[in-house]
This record gives structure tokens, sequence and C-alpha cells, in this order.
């Protein structure tokens, strides 16, 4: 039996480069980077070395790097620093989407509590979100446009540098949320026109726990955590060096090899896609074309996602029925829901994202294995039974 790690999106198996890049300063180098000494004083060369190198990757001034310990703390500060910005000149209304990731959905659900006003935009059954829709949902009082790069559970790359450019012609801070997407697609913060990038090690072969957050210089930041003058006085708290080092290493090893990796990825992703498709009553959830190299996302109708997932398991098959964090939680998907999938289908879903070292041998033990458990389960619903004999509609045909 194969043993497939077929949940990237959720988090990366560390690279060895990434590892390397951590040790020294684990081990030799672990002074605080606010003190005095010698050995504190290289592990703050090191934190300025790491910040000038992202910075080139991202395509931005340095200064204009805030280490956090990952993407939600970035969407969160990103979010509350435009907010309090905009309410201090009288501007409390903030336009996003639907499908967002929980870490933005939930500091809007916060604000509104606060008397902000969000409008939530239509993705439309791709996921895509068009950016006349954002001009048009623009008011006078907008402080900030916030959304994702790439979604988490559909996969859909939204059309970026065109939304920033909406936002910088109506001079509107602009924020997105590019977990998914860092390391994995080419990002350029100045000429994609983003004010703000949240992204986070872990989901390219970082380690857990350490992000970036990206914000223009000058767009001043609302500090989430008091304490020390760190970070500029952005975020307080002792610098994870080794981490940071790590992450560091890991972004500039993806960014090398993007073009080859998302080649290969693409083409075994497709590859998945095409074979899944020829199960009978499924569908590919996001846009076919504009989405991330490794994400396969479908719905099967007739049956419960969390059964496949465990069965899948038992053949060797890491995967997801969507984000890693709601996996707890018995409501679909409120990304399915968003791009208009019934209760009872978002309930059947199934996200495979796949990573760099997957092999075409693997795709055909994939498509194999899915087919073989999704006929399982609906030999075993009632559900199911209901649909082939007519009592229910098919809503996938």
């Amino acid at each position: 039996m194969m043993q497939i790690y077929a949940d990237n999106a959720a988090t990366t198996k560390m690279s060895r480069t990434a590892i390397d890049a951590m040790l020294p300063y684990m081990e030799r180098t672990y002074g605080n980077p606010s003190s005095l000494y010698r050995i504190g004083q290289e592990a703050a060369e090191a934190l300025q070395d790491a910040r000038c190198r992202i910075a080139a990757l991202l395509g931005c001034e340095p200064r204009e790097i805030t280490f956090t310990s990952g993407g939600s703390e970035a969407d969160n500060q990103a979010i509350v620093s435009a907010a309090r910005n905009g309410a201090r000149r009288g501007k409390k209304h903030i336009v996003s989407t639907a499908f967002e990731h929980h870490a933005v959905l939930h500091t809007l659900k916060k604000l509104e509590k606060e008397g902000f006003d969000v409008t939530y935009l239509d993705v439309h059954a791709t996921g895509l979100v068009s950016p006349e829709e954002v001009r048009a949902a623009l008011r006078p009082d907008t402080c900030l446009v916030t959304i994702m790069y790439a979604n988490n559970e559909i996969g859909t790359i939204e059309p970026i540098p065109e939304i920033g450019l909406v936002c910088q012609e109506a001079g509107i801070p602009f924020h997105t949320d590019a977990v998914q997407a860092a390391g994995h697609v080419p990002i350029h913060v100045k000429a994609q026109h983003i004010d703000m990038l949240s992204l986070s090690a872990h989901k390219f072969h970082g380690p857990k726990g350490v992000g970036v957050l990206y914000a223009r210089k000058s767009l001043p930041l609302v500090s989430l955590i008091e304490g020390g003058a760190q970070e500029r006085g952005r975020r307080a708290g002792t610098e994870n060096v080794p981490a940071i080092m790590g992450m560091t290493a890991a972004l500039e090893e993806a960014c090398a090899h993007m073009a080859e990796n998302a080649a290969h990825v693409t083409a075994m992703r497709d590859q998945l896609i095409a074979g899944l498709s020829r199960i009978p009553h499924s569908a590919l959830n996001g846009d076919v074309t504009h989405r991330l190299p490794g994400n396969v996302s479908f719905c099967f109708e007739g049956i419960e996602g969390e059964s496949l997932i465990l069965y899948l398991d038992d053949k060797g098959i890491s995967s997801s029925s969507g984000s890693a964090c709601t996996s707890g939680s018995l409501d679909p998907s409120h990304v399915l829901l968003a791009i208009g999938r019934p209760h009872q289908v978002a309930h059947g879903s199934l996200r495979l994202s796949l990573g760099e070292d997957i092999t075409a041998e693997e795709v055909d033990y994939l498509v194999r294995s899915v087919a073989e458990v999704v006929q399982r389960l609906r030999d075993m619903s009632p559900m199911w039974r209901d649909l082939v004999s007519g009592k229910k509609e098919f809503v996938l045909k």
C-alpha cells in the first residue's frame, strides 16, 4: 500500500534546506537580538539579513517586513491596522469576500461589532472575484479592501494585480492573504499594487509558527501585542530567529524552483482532475485554469466527506475535506456554500493538495482509491439509494 501525503494546503513537510538554516541559530548563534553583546548582535544581524532577503523576494523594502507568528496574526494585524487608521478619518467601511479564510472573516466580524460596515462580495461559481465588482463596492468611507490571493480550499487564484490597481486608483489600501500563494506563484507587491500581504512559512516547507506581514511603509501598523519595541515597535516579543531563518531559506528555495515545480505539479494536478472527473455525479470546485498548481477540490454527491477522509486514510492517503482550521466542524464549508454548492453536496467534499514530489503512479493510485471509496460509501448510503431510485433528483449531473 502506498503512503501519500496529499494535504499540503494544510501544512507541508519541512525541507532539509529549512532545517539546516535553523540549526546554527539554535546551537551557536542563540542570543537575543535585542542584546548588546556579540552573540546577541550576531542574531540581530541574521534577523536583518533575513528581512532583506524576504523583501527582495516580495519586491519591497526591508523596513516594510514585519515577522509574525504566522498568517493568522498577519491577517489580524493588517486588517485591524487599516480599520483603526480609517476610523480616525471617519472611514469605517471594508470590502472583502464571502470565502476568505477565517482569520480574515472572524476579524471582520469582530470589527462589525465595533460599528464597521463590511461588504462581502460574491465569488460566483468558480470562486473568482471581479475587479469591476470591487470598484462598484467602493465608497467614500471605504478604508480597506481585503481579498485573498488564492483560496485555501478550492485553489482559485484571484486577479490580484487588477484588484490592486482598482484600489490604488481609488486611494484605498489593499490587503491580500497570500498564505496559499507564497512560494507557489510569482508575487511582486509593488508591481501587483499590493499594500499589505500575509504569508506563513509552513505552507512552503518552512517551520510552523512563523510568518510575515508586508505593509507599505506609508501605512502605520497597530501592534496587537504589547511589550518591548521589537520589529520597530510593530510587534512585541523576542523574535524567533531560528524559525525566521528557516522560513527565509524555504522561501528562497521555493522561489528559485517555482517554475519547474509548478510545471510538474500542474501536470499531476490535471491528471488527477481528469481521473476524478470520470466518477459519476462529481464536480470540480473552483476555476479550471486560474487555480493553484497543486489544488484539486471535488464534491461527490451522495456521501459524507468525513467518512471519505477516514477510508482514504486506511489506504495510506492523507487528505482533507476543506480547511484544516475547521476540520472539526460538522457544518459544510463556507467556501463551498459561497460558490453555490447546496448543503447536501458540500458535505461530500474532498481536497487533495499535491506536493512537488508527487508521481504519476501515485496520482493513478489516488484516482483508484477515491473511486473505490466513493462507491463503497454510496453503496451504504440511504441518500444514494433515493437518488438512484428517482425519489430525489441529482444535483451533480
